[in-house]
């Protein structure tokens, strides 16, 4: 099993290293949008912010899943990324679904793997720790 989850943790940091920094580099060409699909794609580039923000953070979490480090925190902030791909792709652009899907299943296969991380976080109800650093 721990071939398996090596192989979908390269894989999806492979993913969202290259197309990530393709956004800054220009290495791969992109496939022309109209209509809907360009609508959203150009208020997110048009905010001067947004875009740019999830590119950073797949290039940095797709860092770190090939890294092998801080895997559960970079599963965690590229989840949001991967619904938001999914449901691009399931309203506005229906061709990339069966990619984003795959995309899907690599990210809910991981966290399954890694969900002993995730375990503390889904307790209902917490109290903050008392003990200080050091």
């Amino acid at each position: 099993m721990s071939k398996a989850v090596t192989g979908a943790r390269v894989l999806l940091g492979l993913v969202f290293f290259v197309f990530g920094l393709n956004f800054f580099l220009h290495f791969i060409p992109q496939p022309p949008m109209s209509g809907p699909p360009m609508t959203l794609m150009g208020a997110l580039i048009g905010s001067g912010y947004m875009f740019t923000l999830v590119k950073v953070i797949e290039v940095v979490c797709g860092a770190l899943l090939l890294s092998g480090r801080f895997v559960p925190l970079a599963l965690a902030m590229l989840a949001p990324i991967v619904i938001n791909i999914v449901l691009f792709h399931g309203f506005l652009a229906p061709s990339g679904l069966p990619v984003a899907l795959v995309v899907l299943a690599i990210e809910l296969f991981l966290a399954w793997s890694y969900r002993g991380a995730y375990a503390p976080m889904l307790k209902a109800k917490v109290s903050p720790s008392t003990s200080q650093p050091g």
